[in-house]
């Protein structure tokens, strides 16, 4: 009765609108109170589980997102991804998704891709014939690819928590996130052809001056392009952890902002340290909290309750993982992809293990439903944020943002959930997981 109570003060202080950390340490207080009247040692649980060398790498990534959108590295890989598709039917709004997959693959964050490449590329998009509400809608979704396509924040949590490689945690939803991007570039073509005829598009190069345009893109956006490689080849390559791969974004970012494009100054510097610190700080809190709380759920066996009761709902894998599924929509409907990766990874977890679920694999299949979950209402912090972007009222672009939601981010949640080679096939073939 205490965990229900403890859950629906949690749940309602979330939609309430309290801060997120707040919300956690009144749960935490009240299993506090309740099953420990003297909880002064959960202090030290929670101290001990920031004491950590991965965790050192979020507030890296942050930083480096929050640089590339004021240092010209954001605008220069939408200029190389339009170079590429922008002369065919769709092909700003397919730049623009693919956009966001390679600023993913610098900054780790949905919500930094849609600041960075909704700011750039909905004007844009306008001034194409676009509808401002529909590129809103695209570009909000989109942003999740930033946290699917490595390296991934709530991979390195989820790798954090559950004590797996984060390598692998992200390499598992490498192919789920190229899929994710695909279908939407593909949901976005048909549309555009059917509803909006007004689109302009560019007659296609002749196919050297194709040629010559992209290798025009591709030198402005050499120093944009090269960081992605340098990351991701510099962790998959043993050369850096996660950790020390962050601190060269956020080292290379400042260089090129700085130096080579010229477009970072002092008071944009200071101003992109600011807003990552004060980011991290309300991450940071929220993780001390969370890890407390989640001890306390341990300590009350709470991880086989759930289990258990899945359990004797039906004993089928396939229906377990649907209801999992659900479950974590739901979580993700409600709460943030940290917070809710954070609570849910140690609870599910054991089930997983259970029922013959690999851990990488659970990492990309609670990667894929809370990524939908950060765009449905009513918390989904990035469709809001992206709105704020777009300067669209909620109601005008949500209804598009579902289309993509339905036709993308569902077949990709369940080929993920029910063929695991989706998302073991890289993790066994670079790492050798078992």
């Amino acid at each position: 009765m205490h965990i229900i109570i403890d859950i629906l003060i949690l749940m309602i202080t979330i939609i309430m609108g309290v801060p997120v950390p707040f919300c956690f340490m009144a749960a935490a207080l009240y299993m506090g109170i309740v099953f420990f009247p003297d909880f002064s040692f959960l202090m030290t649980v929670g101290f001990r589980a920031l004491n950590s060398l991965t965790l050192l790498s979020i507030p890296f990534f942050i930083m480096a997102g929050m640089l590339m959108s004021s240092s010209g590295i954001a605008e220069r890989l939408t200029s190389f991804a339009d170079s590429i598709l922008g002369r065919m039917k769709g092909g700003l709004g397919a730049a623009t998704i693919w956009a966001c997959a390679i600023f993913g693959a610098i900054s780790g964050t949905a919500s930094s891709a849609v600041a960075a490449i909704g700011t750039i590329m909905i004007p844009k998009l306008e001034e194409r014939g676009y509808p401002r509400y529909y590129s809103t809608a695209m570009v909000s979704c989109s942003a999740i690819l930033g946290q699917l396509i490595p390296p991934s924040v709530p991979m390195i949590l989820y790798g954090w928590v559950t004590q797996n490689s984060v390598t692998a945690c992200f390499l598992s939803t490498v192919i789920p996130g190229v899929m994710l991007a695909t279908i939407y570039s593909v949901i976005n073509y048909f549309m555009v052809k059917r509803n909006f005829p007004t689109v302009k598009v560019e007659p296609p190069a002749p196919g050297f001056e194709k040629v010559k345009e992209v290798a025009r893109a591709t030198r402005r956006s050499a120093w944009s392009l090269l960081l992605p490689v340098i990351i991701l080849g510099a962790i998959y390559g043993g050369a850096t952890t996660p950790t020390e791969a962050a601190a060269v974004a956020v080292t290379y970012s400042i260089v090129v902002g700085f130096w080579v494009y010229r477009e970072l100054n002092m008071k944009t510097f200071f101003a992109s340290l600011y807003n990552a610190a004060t980011t991290s700080g309300v991450i940071i809190l929220m993780l001390f909290f969370v890890t407390i709380l989640g001890r306390l759920y341990t300590m009350q066996k709470v991880p086989m309750i759930i289990a258990d009761f899945l359990l004797s709902v039906s004993d089928n894998k396939i229906v377990i993982l649907l209801m999992v599924n659900v479950f974590l929509i739901i979580i993700g409907m409600l709460m943030d992809d940290l917070s809710g990766t954070m609570l849910v990874a140690p609870l599910l977890l054991p089930l997983m293990i259970r029922i013959g679920v690999h851990p990488i694999h659970f990492a990309a299949i609670l990667g894929t439903n809370l990524g939908l979950g950060n765009v449905t209402p009513p918390t989904a912090p990035i469709l809001y944020l992206g709105g704020r972007v777009g300067k669209v009222p909620f109601n005008q672009y949500f209804p598009t943002a579902l289309v993509f939601m339905l036709l993308g981010n569902l077949p990709v949640i369940i080929l993920t959930t029910y063929w695991p080679g989706l998302s073991m096939f890289l993790p066994r073939l670079i790492m050798g997981v078992k």
